[in-house]
């Protein structure tokens, strides 16, 4: 059995799990559940919220560092244009100094 098979029936069996579990709370069999499952949502939803403020500030600090990296990339390849114009303007005076 392979690892897509094994997680797809680890998957279903949750599903098939849940679902069961929906329905007894939704009946009303199982007492007191309800209010247990509301703050479970209730947290699971302030979990979420928090982790996407943080991911949305490591995004926000990813960008910056691709917008530095951009910058010096820029610099760096400005400095080698001004070497190879200097290099070429020095190497024609060099062929214009009569020998």
């Amino acid at each position: 059995m392979n690892n897509y098979t094994k997680y797809g029936l680890i998957f279903l069996g949750g599903v098939a799990l849940g679902a069961l579990g929906a329905m007894a709370i939704s009946r009303g069999r199982v007492q007191g559940v309800k209010p247990l499952a509301t703050d479970l949502v209730a947290g699971g939803i302030a979990l979420r919220d928090k982790l996407m403020s943080v991911a949305e500030g490591v995004k926000e600090d990813i960008e910056d560092v691709v917008a530095e990296a951009q910058l010096k990339n820029q610099e760096k390849k400005a400095a080698q244009e001004a070497q190879e114009t200097a290099q070429a303007v020095q190497d024609s005076a060099v062929e214009k100094t009569p020998a």
